[in-house]
């Protein structure tokens, strides 16, 4: 994936600056709430934690809380940067930890490079932290302040760089021996690269049952053989081997396993073709790996390999382990993330790979069955099923070993609890674009020489997320190109509709589309030379997959050309507008939020019809809630008739779906409330899918969720189109274009 230095700025600077923000999860609108938020309420919990320290856990977020502390001496592929230009990276670590396990994070950078400072600052940090996350400290120091904060501390304390690849690693491994029929006490191994994160990964895979006297390992001076004295330190004394071996070459000669912590290149086609038969290499130095597996596997084709990098198979990404590894400490209140909670996760994620992998994930990463074997050894990043392995095996470990201050005994509720978390709808837009990068649709934007609709033509590109085809003056799109400084040349198509070689056929078949529609064969010519109808050619036609337009145009004015020419679905008498609303509690559909004014009984039915096959595209499963101003006939009047009417109409045409209504707004996405007060209906949980009984209420309540409820707003999704057409708003930005676009390719494909 290439990502430009613009994109990467904006990305960090645009609206808000930086990736974090503190939000309030207490009310604070009236004199009371203040009084209770401070004073003089706050004195109460105050004098309780004061007359008993634990519960500091109940009354504020410590519980909750990662500190991710980092001196900037080891960021990234960067080196020594210093703390102010590490920052990104760990305002990136805690935007992870949220994304990921729900936790709450702030990043504190130290000035400062002494151990003993180091040590002393974050101990002190204990009262106010549930757990501490080191980050990019570079070694040797990173193992001594490891030790001793953990050895003095009493709340988890995790180095990331040493620990994090050594637990996905492992649970690859062990899956590779698995399936190469390799016993673990015999395999002789290989790690290069002697830093944090080789010497964690070797000694947590011997705790599995790697033999020390079967390990080699190597620095970038060769081997760390007995009696080396260039380039050693006490750490790298605890890894000194009795052999002949002195440089890489040399010790993978019939090695078993390869472990790669180094620098891109440093393994050789020749020294994959000495390993042992049935080899597997780890090959994880990043960005690019010690050796390709296209390099590795046309030398071997037995190899079982695994790398760094998302684009190749069984990625060993730390973001598998460290948000699940803390969720399930602080859980518990771990006093420490002690060996035995690392291998229970290590253990939890092998034995996840070996799982049958459900639809959502399959068809979030191409489609292809994904099975365990020699290309699927560690679960998928993106697989939401990781929360709920991982967090509870870390938690029993820890309950198992006596570091647990809070044990849990329902386990199966715990898990419950962790689904609720984050919920599937954190996936929709990650499933979306995985599922876009299947096969790149080709995309059509009358608006070709609009520099936002440029800049998200980078980004689709980039992505792979589609290929666009830009409409416009070619002059004029080109030098667009080059003032904004953007990388496309030759990857997009550039048409002019004036001089595009099939214009004469798109006529053609305007004027035979339209003549019984009063048009002429001049108003055919004349109207293919305006973007918008020519592009919805290029999509009838099969030039294009489909169409993304309407940024400086009204919406009727984009959707005339698309209904006259695309059309809708057979079968369908009206389309409609939803809009997905990704809230904090879930992600929710708003329907019809931008077409029909005032739908009859016949087109609310429709309208949640085509909502619900929408949501199921997207991997939803949909729970259709009608709304009015009454619940279930508590109002007699010609509105709540309607919904009524709508929602037996549409039963009689489809069992497929569970809906019910009429139903208030609140009460119909709060399942506490449906099973209170009326536990007769059929929705057993709260609606995901809300259908508005006319347009004023469906465009306010979008409206103000994106204001004021601090809602992320994907659409308008326009539905029941005979292929993909959607249509932007005015105020549309860049992450906007590209959210709609892989919309569409994900649509194209399924039309398909």
């Amino acid at each position: 994936m290439k990502i430009r230095p613009e994109d990467a700025l904006e990305y960090h600077s645009s609206g808000r600056k930086g990736k974090l923000e503190i939000s309030l999860t207490k009310p604070c609108a009236t004199q009371r709430d203040l009084s209770l938020a401070y004073t003089p309420g706050v004195a109460v919990p105050c004098l309780a934690i004061n007359k008993n320290p634990e519960d500091v856990y109940q009354y504020t977020a410590k519980g909750n809380l990662v500190a991710v502390v980092s001196n900037g001496t080891a960021v990234l592929g960067l080196g020594d940067i210093g703390p102010e230009a590490g920052k990104p990276v760990m305002e990136g670590k805690a935007l992870l930890f949220k994304r990921f396990s729900d936790i709450d994070v702030f990043d504190i950078e130290i000035k400062g490079k002494d151990t003993k400072d180091i040590i002393k600052c974050v101990q002190m940090l204990e009262p106010t932290f549930g757990g501490i996350n080191l980050e990019d400290i570079k070694a040797p120091e990173c193992f001594e302040i490891e030790q001793e904060l953990r050895r003095t501390m009493n709340i988890p304390v995790f180095h990331d760089d040493q620990h994090g690849t050594a637990i996905i690693s492992a649970a690859g491994l062990l899956n590779a021996l698995e399936i190469a029929g390799k016993d673990i006490a015999k395999v002789k191994v290989v790690y290069n690269g002697a830093g944090a994160s080789a010497m964690a990964c070797a000694k947590l895979h011997m705790l599995l049952g790697i033999k020390k006297e079967n390990v080699i390992m190597c620095d970038s001076k060769g081997v760390l053989y007995k009696g080396r004295t260039e380039g050693m330190n006490k750490y790298k004394e605890e890894f000194v081997a009795e052999t002949n071996a002195r440089t890489l070459a040399d010790a993978m000669k019939g090695a078993d396993v390869f472990f790669g912590l180094s620098v891109k290149d440093s393994v050789t086609k020749e020294m994959v073709k000495s390993m042992a038969p049935k080899a597997i290499i780890f090959a994880m130095a990043n960005p690019d790996p010690e050796i390709s597996p296209e390099d590795a596997l046309s030398v071997r084709s037995d190899i079982i390999m695994a790398t760094g990098r998302s684009d190749y198979p069984n990625q060993v990404n730390n973001v598998l382990g460290f948000p699940f590894i803390f969720r399930g400490a602080l859980d518990v209140r771990a006093t420490t993330i002690n060996e035995e909670m690392k291998i229970a996760a290590a253990r939890a994620l092998a034995q996840l790979a070996k799982e049958d992998v459900p639809d959502s994930v399959i068809k979030a990463y191409g489609g292809d069955p994904i099975l365990f074997g020699k290309d699927y050894i560690i679960p998928k990043p993106l697989d939401p099923r990781v929360l709920r392995w991982v967090a509870p095996a870390v938690a029993k470990a820890a309950v198992e070993t006596g570091v647990a201050k809070q044990p849990i005994t329902d386990w199966e509720k715990y898990a419950e609890q962790l689904e609720e978390r984050l919920g599937r709808s954190k996936q929709f837009m990650n499933f979306v674009f995985h599922k876009a990068k299947q096969k790149k649709q080709r995309i059509v934007f009358p608006e070709g020489d609009e520099v936002k609709i440029l800049r998200a033509a980078q980004i689709l590109i980039d992505e792979d997320l589609a290929s666009p085809i830009l409409v416009g003056q070619k002059d004029r799109i080109e030098k667009l190109i080059k003032e904004n400084h953007l990388e496309f040349e030759g990857k997009a198509e550039i048409i002019d509709p004036k001089t595009y070689p099939h214009r004469e056929k798109f006529v053609e078949e305007m004027y035979k589309l339209r003549q019984r529609k009063g048009a002429t064969k001049f108003y055919a010519e004349k109207s293919m030379n305006h973007r918008f109808y020519f592009s919805m050619m290029m999509v009838r036609l099969g030039y294009a997959d489909g169409v993304i337009g309407g940024l400086t145009t009204t919406y009727p004015d984009t959707i005339r050309p698309a209904l006259q020419i695309i059309g809708m679905k057979q079968g369908l008498k009206k389309v409609a507008g939803m809009y997905a609303v990704i809230a904090k509690k879930g992600t929710f559909f708003f329907s019809d939020t931008t077409v029909n004014i005032d739908p009859d009984a016949e087109t609310l039915a429709e309208i949640a019809l085509l909502s619900a096959q929408t949501a199921k595209r997207f991997d939803v499963e949909p729970r259709i809630g009608m709304l009015s101003f009454s619940n279930f006939g508590s109002s007699i009047h010609p509105e709540s008739d309607k919904v009524r009417k709508a929602i037996d109409i549409f039963k009689k045409k489809n069992s497929e779906f569970i809906i019910d209504g009429e139903l208030q707004a609140d009460i119909a996405v709060s399942t506490e409330m449906l099973e209170k007060e009326y536990p007769f209906s059929a929705l057993k949980q709260a609606a995901n899918i809300l259908i508005f009984p006319e347009l004023n209420s469906a465009n306010i309540s979008y409206k103000l969720m994106g204001r004021i409820g601090e809602a992320e707003l994907i659409g308008p999704i326009l539905m029941g189109m005979a292929k993909p057409v959607h249509v932007l708003q005015h105020f549309a930005e860049v992450t906007d274009i590209v959210n709609m676009s892989a919309i569409c390719a994900a649509e194209a494909i399924d039309s398909k």
